[in-house]
């Protein structure tokens, strides 16, 4: 006989964010009620059966929010070493020389993922897309998290590397390339499968330079015919913009528009370097037209972009024109609401106008704009009927008080602090400000111990045998060296 799904009510929520149907809203003092894994009640008065009720009267009620772009396996174990490098040769970019020498082994990949995982669950993410090179086991520490995840398998013709500092190389090996676009369309299918529920694929050709034409069309005719989004890193750097002009006198947005891989299901990782940024004082105006025109989205990153100097020409802008956003967290730290207000401080600071965008704006790109993205109307949002995505704000922190404004004073000021309680399709997996489904002292621990490993072999990386020293040298001199 089946188990007859259980019922948790959040009476009297002091504040909540609800769809109305077009927009979010708030709402004050309703009760909030989901059963299973659905959300069956938002509104004055629950009058139904509850296994469980939960105190909402101190409480800021929000639907969970979506990273639609993140590298969870590696991006952590840089922490300390990507924060202020130099690159002089690629516009300051770390892509090339150091991000192809800061490797993770599997058993890193392991813990630096549940690391990132549990930083987002902590800062009220409950769905993630996850863009990396696929391990064993991948799925299943995905499943275990208890987030509902993307899996965004990467593959690619070419890698990249230097000999010099400054001049962009490319190995291809297209059998490879084909191979793992293979492999990816097989995961992509156990991801669907798997047990836990919470496991969807994306078609994630790695980036635009380093596929060939026929991959990138091939890749996204996959994801048409699976109906799945399709994202790929494009306009990412000066140098990546001048190799693809180079190649096919286009910018990289109006060569994907050629090829026909632009449209409503394709997400452009980073999409900074368009046309019209100053940067490259470049001779057209079109690629922010061929994003609104063809629905594409954006997947916003800046705290990764900001550590070069580097931003969005601008988030409101973008979004003026018709750009749909979503917000991503790329790199460490993992902490989504530090994504939101870095988002909100850039835009303005290059706007040089508090007026570019509102506090709205973002978290709409959080939530509506993230789900939009990856094909779905059924997170993001606070109604009947939506996924049980759930994320309950303490508002007696001393952080969020004065309460006068929630959603300002989560952002700007409280961050990750303040989140009390997470649901993923109604479990709980953030409980009292804890993840309970990771153990993340453990796997810092074993982050720390990958990273030593990985640092060990730079200098046999780096094309000038530079050691992590040399490349990123301590804030401070040590005392007695």
């Amino acid at each position: 006989m089946a188990e007859t799904a259980k019922t948790t009510v959040i009476r009297n929520a002091a504040w909540a964010v609800v769809w109305d149907g077009e927009r979010h809203a708030y709402a004050r003092d309703v009760d909030v009620a989901f059963t299973g894994g659905a959300v069956s009640h938002v509104g004055k008065n629950y009058q139904g059966a509850a296994d469980t009720e939960i105190d909402g009267r101190d409480r800021l009620v929000l639907p969970g929010m979506i990273n639609i772009h993140t590298h969870p396996t590696s991006e952590p174990l840089r922490k300390g070493i990507t924060d202020e490098t130099l690159s002089p040769g690629f516009w300051h970019s770390s892509l090339y020389e150091y991000l192809t020498i800061f490797g993770n082994d599997q058993a890193g990949s392991i813990a630096a993922m549940r690391v990132a995982l549990a930083e987002l669950l902590l800062s009220g993410v409950t769905t993630v897309v996850d863009l990396s090179i696929a391990f064993d086991g991948w799925l299943d520490v995905m499943g275990g998290a208890g987030i509902r995840a993307v899996a965004a398998p990467m593959f690619r013709d070419a890698r990249w590397y230097t000999e010099d500092g400054h001049e962009l190389k490319y190995d291809w090996d297209t059998k490879a390339g084909r191979q793992n676009f293979d492999a990816a369309l097989r995961l992509i299918d156990l991801a669907k499968q798997h047990p836990s529920g919470r496991l969807s694929g994306m078609v994630a050709p790695a980036q635009i330079d380093t596929c060939t034409p026929e991959l990138l069309r091939d890749a996204h005719d996959a994801a048409e015919e699976r109906n799945l989004p399709f994202q790929i890193h494009a306009a990412q750097s000066v140098t990546e913009f001048h190799e693809m002009n180079r190649r096919h006198g286009l910018t990289p947005i109006q060569w994907m528009d050629e090829i026909g891989i632009l449209t409503d299901r394709s997400i452009i990782g980073h999409g900074i370097f368009l046309d019209h940024h100053p940067w490259l004082h470049w001779t057209t105006r079109r690629d922010l037209g061929l994003l609104a025109d063809n629905g594409a989205t954006v997947a916003h990153c800046p705290t990764v972009f900001l550590r070069r100097g580097i931003a969005l020409n601008t988030f409101g802008e973008y979004a003026r024109r018709g750009v749909n956003l979503g917000i991503g967290t790329d790199t460490y730290p993992h902490n989504y609401l530090d994504e939101l207000r870095t988002t909100l401080y850039t835009a303005r600071a290059v706007a040089g106008s508090v007026a570019d965008l509102t506090t709205g704006n973002v978290f709409d790109a959080a939530t509506i704009g993230g789900a939009r993205a990856i094909r779905r109307d059924d997170i993001g949002r606070l109604n009947v009927g939506a996924r049980a995505d759930i994320v309950l704000v303490d508002l007696k922190h001393p952080a969020m008080m004065p309460m006068r404004e929630p959603l300002r004073s989560l952002i700007y000021v409280a961050g990750d602090r303040a989140v009390q309680d997470v649901f993923v399709d109604g479990e709980q997996v953030v409980c009292a400000g804890k993840v309970l489904t990771i153990d993340l002292a453990a796997e810092s621990q074993a982050l720390e111990e990958a990273q030593a490993r990985s640092m060990a072999s730079v200098a046999q990386k780096d094309w000038a045998g530079r050691d992590t020293d040399e490349l990123a040298p301590m804030v401070l001199p040590m005392v007695g060296e």
